[in-house]
């Protein structure tokens, strides 16, 4: 893939940015201390080196020369650069590449973590965090209400909710277009995590124990999380309607805060 001449002029500035503060003693070479360097952090040819790729070839990339850039390069550069998670993310994102393992960049957490409960608590609307399987992880007094079909049972699971609970079928409105894109935005969310096996489980018992399930993901729909009108027949309030707004926390990015605002 070749870059537009911004782009390529970005890439190769944060490049820069990120050898010269890359220390040399932390990529096993000597430190300032010990030899007199013209420029600080690594020399280009360092980076070259621990990624096995030639001199030339990065200086070019530095240089925002047009030249082809591979995942697996970039991938290599990221680790070379001691990049974080925010500026790996940032890597692929500039270069329009997707990164071949996003795992090490975002560490999937298995404690649900208090803050994002806390904020949940926080919040008057019906409000609940799922977590990378889309398993509810807490929800406040209001969700635990309008979603009492689902918290108030012990499956936490929204898709098997969705699709193997026949109340969900009256509970939620139009639920066969619902559950459609649900689906298909839940296939969106995992692209990231192709080799995760708990996922691949998940997708293959619910295939087998759903017919509907199976026909939406072999459509191989996808579609963002981005949120809106939600009706749902509440037992007791009859037919409501909410604004749905979904959050990705940047330091959590493996949770889900989902917040139902009142269209009353």
């Amino acid at each position: 893939m070749h870059l537009p001449p911004d782009r390529r002029r970005e890439l190769g500035a944060f490049l820069r940015a990120r050898r010269e503060a890359t220390p040399p003693a932390d990529a096993g070479f000597l430190s300032a201390g010990r030899e007199r360097r013209r420029t600080p952090g690594l020399r280009r040819e360092e980076v070259a080196q621990i990624c096995g790729i030639s001199t030339t070839w990065y200086t070019w990339t530095e240089q925002g020369r047009d030249i082809a850039l591979s995942a697996e390069a970039l991938a290599r550069l990221a680790t070379a650069l001691r990049m974080t998670a925010a500026e790996r993310a940032y890597l692929f994102e500039l270069t329009k590449r997707r990164d071949p393992a996003p795992a090490a960049a975002q560490p999937v957490f298995s404690a649900t973590p208090a803050a994002l409960l806390a904020m949940i608590h926080a919040t008057n609307a019906p409000a609940y965090l799922l977590d990378r399987l889309w398993h509810a992880r807490g929800w406040n007094e209001p969700a635990a209400d309008l979603f009492a079909p689902w918290l108030g049972t012990s499956e936490t699971s929204l898709l098997r909710f969705v699709f193997l609970n026949p109340v969900a079928r009256n509970f939620i409105s139009d639920w066969e277009n619902r559950a459609r894109r649900l689906l298909a935005e839940f296939r969106a969310d995992i692209v990231n995590d192709p080799e995760d096996e708990e996922v691949r489980l998940m997708v293959r018992d619910m295939r087998h124990a759903s017919p509907e399930f199976d026909r939406f993901w072999r459509s191989h729909a996808v579609l963002g999380r981005d949120g809106g009108r939600r009706g749902f027949h509440h037992p007791s309030r009859g037919l409501v309607a909410y604004e749905q707004m979904t959050v990705v926390p940047a330091s959590h990015p493996h949770f889900k805060i989902v917040v139902l605002l009142s269209l009353v």
